[in-house]
């Protein structure tokens, strides 16, 4: 396990949180208020956070408006990861990447069968790159949510965290974009 560097100044990211649900208003957002309570105790901006149903070309607009956006660094999605009919976050998300973040789902998988054992079978979660920001969608329940960020996120979203991290290879996300 990797450990955190003191010597190394806090970088705070701006992360926006979309809920997929086509039941849930804010209020009810139960998974969207964890998150944004462990972005923000740990020190990160809510850049924005928003509700859509579940509807693939509504998920991968918002994504990708906000991947352009210079004022979000990370998108954190929740719900839709799922399997039934209407689970479409993962194809959305996908419609997006210009990199997939294959170990994530990996290690989201491993954290997963820790504590709800075979039943993370059913999990897509996804991480991904695309415009020079981060886009990860998790389950949409409140655990799956608090795993994802204890064991994975709060640590590759701190710069101080080694022996690597996604903050400190910001600048190079999109280096393939610029000008030689």
């Amino acid at each position: 396990m990797g450990k955190i560097d003191e010597t190394r100044d806090f970088i705070p990211v701006r992360i926006a949180v979309l809920t997929v649900s086509d039941s849930r208003t804010l209020a009810e957002d139960r998974s969207g208020d964890t998150l944004v309570a462990r972005l923000e105790a740990a020190g990160h901006l809510l850049a924005d956070r928003m509700i859509l149903p579940d509807e693939r070309g509504q998920i991968a607009d918002q994504l990708r408006a906000w991947s352009l956006d210079p004022e979000i660094d990370v998108i954190i999605s929740t719900g839709g990861t799922g399997l039934t009919g209407r689970d479409v976050t993962v194809e959305a998300h996908r419609d997006v990447y210009e990199k997939e973040i294959e170990a994530f789902a990996t290690v989201f998988t491993i954290v997963s069968m820790k504590k709800i054992g075979t039943s993370a079978v059913q999990s897509r979660a996804t991480g991904g790159v695309a415009n020079g920001t981060y886009l990860f969608a998790l389950p949409g329940s409140t655990g799956a949510c608090k795993d994802a960020w204890d064991e994975i996120l709060q640590y590759q979203l701190d710069y101080r965290h080694m022996p690597c991290n996604f903050v400190e290879i910001f600048p190079r996300l999109d280096e393939h974009k610029r000008r030689k």
